[in-house]
């Protein structure tokens, strides 16, 4: 588009179907390769990635001419079929329904991607819920507790 001059920052947060912990940290780098080359085939730059064994965190900057709903159901359909494909996991591997996307300035850009790429020190202190929880509450969106992920505590 002629023109047309976009910074589209969006952190997206997905979780495995079931909360369950498939996503093996020896398979956790190939993971994250396949979900940048979706993500760029999509037009799209990928910025910072870390795959927890039960839930993904993403920052995106996102064509104009994306959906983000579009991006991030590509995202989940190609990757569980190339997790099942190369049999990464015992029985069959899906995402849960659903995600968060939030948006971030230029500014913010840097502590996000060290927050992203720090999740193993964060996940030591603060559960997933509790995480995503402070995170809808820093966004300031409302939310009703039924629609959220399915938390397995």
């Amino acid at each position: 588009m002629a023109n047309t001059y976009t910074q589209l920052i969006v952190q997206f947060v997905f979780a495995v179907y079931g909360r369950q912990n498939l996503i093996a940290e020896r398979h956790r780098e190939r993971l994250e390769k396949y979900i940048c080359g979706t993500i760029t085939n999509k037009n799209s730059k990928p910025l910072a990635i870390y795959c927890n064994p039960d839930h993904t965190h993403v920052l995106v900057g996102i064509n104009p001419s994306t959906s983000v709903s579009d991006l991030v159901r590509d995202i989940k359909a190609n990757s569980s079929r190339w997790i099942n494909a190369e049999r990464m996991v015992v029985g069959k591997f899906g995402w849960q329904d659903g995600f968060g996307a939030f948006t971030y300035s230029k500014s913010q850009i840097d502590a996000v991607a060290r927050y992203i790429l720090n999740q193993p020190m964060h996940h030591k202190r603060v559960n997933f819920k509790e995480e995503y929880l402070e995170i809808l509450k820093n966004s300031e969106i409302e939310y009703e507790e039924r629609y959220l992920f399915e938390w397995y505590e």
